[in-house]
C-alpha cells in the first residue's frame, strides 16, 4: 500500500462520526446496513450521513449497493485489512511474534468469516 492511500484512509477515519459509522458497518459484516438505519442508529442527520459516507467511500473504506429504494452500505473489509497490515508490517523492532496474530487475521479476513 502506498503511504498516500494509507493517509487518505486514516484521514477518513479521523472524525468521530465517520469512525462511528465505519465501526457500525464493521459490526454489521458483509450484509451491511441501509443508510436510513445507520442515520437512526447513530442519530446523524441524513444529509450529514451522506457526506460522511461519501468521504469513507472515496477513501475505499465503504461500498454501497442498491436494494429496491434503499442504499445498503457495508465496510470494505479488504481495504481495512490492507490498512491494518500496512500499519503493522514493520512492527516491534524485529519481534514480529507480537504483531503476527493481528497481521495474519487481517491478511486472511478472519474478522468477517462466519465460520471462524
Amino acid at each position: 500500500m502506498e503511504s498516500d492511500l494509507a493517509v487518505r484512509r486514516l484521514s477518513a477515519l479521523a472524525q468521530a462520526n465517520r469512525l462511528e459509522v465505519f465501526r457500525l458497518l464493521v459490526k454489521a459484516g458483509p450484509d451491511g446496513i441501509p443508510a436510513g438505519e445507520i442515520a437512526r442508529t447513530l442519530s446523524i442527520a441524513p444529509n450529514t450521513l451522506s457526506a460522511q459516507l461519501n468521504l469513507l467511500s472515496s477513501a475505499g473504506l465503504v461500498k454501497n449497493r442498491r436494494e429496491g429504494r434503499s442504499l445498503i452500505y457495508s465496510a470494505e473489509f479488504e481495504s481495512m485489512a490492507d490498512l491494518l497490515v500496512y500499519l503493522m508490517e514493520d512492527c516491534c523492532q524485529g519481534h514480529q511474534a507480537v504483531c503476527a496474530p493481528i497481521i495474519a487475521a487481517a491478511s486472511q479476513g478472519d474478522c468477517c468469516d462466519p465460520s471462524s
